[in-house]
C-alpha cells in the first residue's frame, strides 16, 4: 500500500504541472487587464506649497512683489498647482490680511488698561477687501467652535474681539484664504487644498467648503496630519461615509503620500468610499530641496516612470547663509531642477507623460476576470504542491487537496489574506522548483559518468540551455502572482505584497537543503549527520560569522529601506541613463554569473553544484521584481531581461576566466608542488 501511495503521489506531479500551465494561461488575461490599467493616467502634476512661499516672503524687502515674481517663475518652470492649507490667523497676518493683538498689546496701543480677568484676541483688518472676505470666515469659524466673537474698532478700523487667548486663537484652522485662491486662479494655477482633522466634523460646513472647492476647479484633496478629515468622529457620526458622499458628489479625489511613516488613519476606508479616485504623490522635503539639480530631477523622473507617481509636492524654507550673511531659499534650485540643467520636465515628457492635472487610474476589469483568477489560484496551489512534493513526495496529493480546501476557507474569512498568502507561497515555489529541477538535471548528468570527458563547448551549451530553462520555470510564478494581486489597491500601495524578506531567503535556503540532503541520496544524509556530530572548531565559527554577516547585509539591502553608498548611487544613475531602466545589481553582477558558472562547472565537478545555492538569488530576484505591484509590468519586464542579458555576458566572462585559470594551473601547478 505504501508503494502504491508513493507511486500515486509521484504520478500526480504530471497533473500538477498541467494545472500550473493552465493556471499561467488563465493568469495572462488578468495581467493584460493590469497593463491596460497602467496605460491610463498619463498626466504628471507639480504642486508647490504656498505656505512655504509665504514663509520665505517674510524675509524679503518687498514681500508681495517677491510672491508675484516667484509665482510667475514657478509657473513657467512647469509648476501648475499650489497647495493651500486651511488658513490660520498667523497665515492671514503673513498674507497682509489682518493684524492680531493680545490684550497687553492693545493696552499699549490705546493707552487703556484691559480688565485683568480678560485674555482675549484682537483682530483688525488691513483693508476693505480683507474685511469683506476674511471677516466672515473668522466669525463663522470661532462661532461654530463656541468662542464668542464681538465687534471691535481701532483707529476707525473695524475689527473683532475673539474671547480666547491669542495662543489658542492662532491654532484654529479656517477655510483657505479666498483672496489667495482667486489670485492663484487668475494666474492659472490649480488649487490643491490640504485639510486637517483637528476640529469636530461638521457636515453642513463641509458641504459648503467642498462645493466652494468644486466651483474653483479643485479635483483632488491632500490631508494634513495623521488622519483624514472626519476620522476622529467616524465612530459617533459615521463621518467618513458622509465625507465620501460629498467627494463623490463633487467629483473630488484623494492624494496618497508616498513613504509616509504611518498611513493616515481612515485613508483606506475613504479611498474605498470614493471608488479609489486616488493619485500617488511624492513629497520633496525642505532639506532635499537643496540637493543637486540632477539628483532632484532623477528622483522625479524615476518616481513617475517606475512607481506610478503622478504628483510631486515641492517644499522650500528660508535658509540662513552665514557665508553671505543673508537669508536665502532653494527656489532657484527647484526651478533649475525642473528646467535647466536638471531637465526633469523634459525627461518626464520623454517617457510618454504630459504635464497637467493628475488623474486616477481607469481600472480595466473584464467580465471574465473573476473566473481567470480562480484558474490562477488553482495553478498557484498546484505549483506550491509541486515544491512540497520534491521534498516530501508522499504529501503531494494531500498538499494539493488541503491547499484547495484551506484557500477556499480563508477566502471566506479574509479574501485579501488568502491572496497575499498564496502570492508569497507561489513566489517562493516558482524559483525553488526551478532550482530543484536544475540540481536534479546536474545530478543526473553526473551519474552517467560521461560528464568528465565532455567538451567545453558542450558543457557551455548545456549550461546556457539549463540556465534559460530554469529562468523560464521561475518566471511561471510571475503571471500567477500578478493575477492574485491584481487590484488597484496594490498599485496605489494601499496594500502591499507581504513577506519580502522571506522571499529573499527561502528559495536559497530550500535549494541549499535540497543540494545537501537530497542530491546524493543516503550518502548526503550521512555526510550531513557526520558534519553535525563533528566538533566545532575556530574555522567553523569564523565561517558561520561570515555567512551570518553576509546574510544580514543581504537582508538589509532588501526592500525599500536599504541604504546605498554615494558610489553605488552614481553607478545606478549610470545604468539608468544608459539603459533607461536600471537592472538589479545583485542579479547581473553576482547571482546570474554565479548561476551560469556553477552550471558550467557542475557538468565536470560534482561539488560545483554548491554554487547553485547562490545562483538561486537571481531566480528569486526576478520573481521579486514583479511583486512590486506599484511598478508597471513593462518596467519590471525590461529590468528582468536586462539583468539576464548582462548577467549572461558577465557569466560568460567568468567562464572564460575560469578556463584560462584552469589551463594555467594544469600547466604550472606541478612546478609549484616541486
Amino acid at each position: 500500500m505504501h508503494q502504491k501511495w508513493k507511486h500515486w503521489n509521484v504520478a500526480a506531479r504530471k497533473w500538477l504541472w498541467i494545472l500550473v500551465v493552465l493556471g499561467v494561461a488563465a493568469a495572462l488575461p488578468v495581467g493584460y487587464d493590469r497593463v491596460q490599467t497602467e496605460s491610463t493616467a498619463k498626466k504628471v502634476e507639480f504642486v508647490f506649497d504656498y505656505r512655504d512661499l509665504l514663509d520665505i516672503s517674510v524675509y524679503q524687502t518687498h514681500p508681495q512683489d517677491f510672491i508675484e515674481e516667484q509665482l510667475t517663475r514657478l509657473q513657467q518652470a512647469g509648476v501648475g498647482s499650489m497647495a493651500l492649507f486651511e488658513s490660520t490667523l498667523d497665515e492671514f497676518v503673513k498674507s497682509r490680511r489682518i493684524t492680531v493683538y493680545d490684550g497687553q498689546q492693545v493696552a499699549d496701543l490705546t493707552g487703556k488698561v484691559t480688565p485683568t480677568n480678560e485674555n482675549y484676541t484682537y483682530v483688525s483688518f488691513i483693508n476693505e477687501e480683507s474685511k469683506n472676505q476674511i471677516k466672515p470666515i473668522i466669525e463663522e469659524t470661532f462661532t461654530r467652535l463656541g468662542i464668542p466673537v464681538k465687534p471691535w474698532t481701532f483707529k476707525d478700523t473695524d475689527g473683532l474681539i475673539l474671547e480666547t487667548a491669542k495662543q489658542d486663537a492662532l491654532l484654529k484652522p479656517m477655510s483657505p484664504d479666498p483672496i489667495t485662491i482667486a489670485m492663484l486662479r487668475d494666474k492659472g494655477f490649480t488649487i490643491v487644498p490640504r485639510l486637517s482633522d483637528s476640529l469636530p466634523y461638521d457636515q453642513a460646513y463641509m458641504e459648503r467648503l467642498i462645493s466652494y472647492f468644486a466651483d474653483n476647479g479643485v479635483k483632488r484633496l491632500l490631508f494634513d496630519g495623521e488622519s483624514v478629515k472626519g476620522f476622529n468622529d467616524d465612530e459617533e457620526m459615521d463621518s467618513l461615509e458622509s465625507f465620501g458622499e460629498l467627494l463623490n458628489k463633487y467629483n473630488i479625489g484623494l492624494t496618497a503620500i508616498e513613504n509616509i511613516k504611518k498611513p493616515q488613519k481612515g485613508f483606506e476606508k475613504l479611498a474605498y468610499l470614493t471608488d479609489y479616485n486616488v493619485v500617488r504623490i511624492y513629497s520633496l522635503s525642505e532639506r532635499d530641496a537643496s540637493l543637486k539639480t540632477n539628483v532632484i530631477s532623477d528622483r522625479f523622473v524615476l518616481a513617475s516612470k517606475d512607481r506610478n507617481i503622478r504628483m510631486f509636492y515641492l517644499n522650500a524654507e528660508p535658509l540662513r547663509d552665514t557665508t553671505t550673511a543673508s537669508i536665502t531659499s532653494p527656489l532657484d534650485n527647484l526651478i533649475e531642477s525642473l528646467t535647466e540643467p536638471g531637465h526633469a520636465i523634459r525627461d518626464i515628457e520623454k517617457n510618454g507623460f504630459t504635464i497637467g492635472q493628475a488623474e486616477a487610474f481607469k481600472v480595466t476589469d473584464s467580465s471574465m476576470q473573476r473566473y481567470f483568477k480562480i484558474g490562477a489560484v488553482i495553478g498557484a496551489i498546484a505549483l506550491i504542491s509541486l515544491m512540497i512534493s520534491y521534498f516530501i513526495p508522499f504529501l503531494t496529493i494531500p498538499a494539493f487537496v488541503l491547499g484547495l480546501i484551506g484557500s477556499a476557507g480563508l477566502y471566506v474569512l479574509n479574501a485579501e489574506l488568502m491572496e497575499q498568502a498564496l502570492a508569497l507561497a507561489t513566489s517562493i515555489s516558482g524559483p525553488t522548483v526551478a532550482m530543484i529541477l536544475a540540481v536534479r538535471k546536474v545530478n543526473e548528468a553526473s551519474r552517467t559518468n560521461t560528464n568528465k570527458n565532455i567538451s567545453t563547448g558542450r558543457r557551455l551549451s548545456h549550461a546556457l540551455v539549463l540556465f534559460l530553462k530554469t529562468t523560464i520555470l521561475s518566471l511561471a510564478a510571475v503571471p500567477l502572482v500578478i493575477a492574485l494581486l491584481n487590484n488597484v489597491t496594490y498599485m496605489l500601495v494601499l496594500d502591499q505584497f507581504r513577506g519580502v524578506n522571506l522571499l529573499a531567503m527561502a528559495p536559497m535556503l530550500l535549494t541549499a537543503v535540497y543540494v545537501l540532503l537530497y542530491r546524493g541520496g543516503k550518502m548526503s544524509r550521512v555526510g550531513v549527520i557526520s558534519l553535525l556530530k563533528s566538533p566545532i572548531n575556530i574555522a567553523m565559527v569564523i565561517a558561520a560569522g561570515i555567512l551570518g554577516a553576509a546574510g544580514m547585509y543581504y537582508l538589509s539591502r532588501t526592500g525599500n529601506a536599504g541604504q546605498v553608498s554615494s558610489l553605488e548611487m552614481a553607478f545606478r544613475s549610470f545604468l539608468e541613463n544608459t539603459f533607461g531602466v536600471r537592472p538589479r545589481n545583485k542579479e547581473f553582477l553576482f547571482a546570474h554569473p554565479i548561476m551560469l558558472l556553477g552550471l558550467f562547472l557542475s557538468f565536470k565537478y560534482r561539488h560545483a553544484a554548491y554554487l547553485l545555492i547562490f545562483g538561486a538569488m537571481g531566480q528569486l530576484s526576478i520573481v521579486g521584481t514583479f511583486t512590486h505591484i506599484h511598478s508597471p509590468i513593462y518596467i519590471s519586464t525590461i529590468r528582468g531581461l536586462l539583468g539576464l542579458v548582462l548577467g549572461l555576458i558577465i557569466g560568460l566572462i567568468a567562464i572564460l576566466v575560469w578556463q584560462v585559470g584552469e589551463r594555467i594551473w594544469k600547466r604550472w601547478s606541478h612546478l609549484l608542488r616541486q
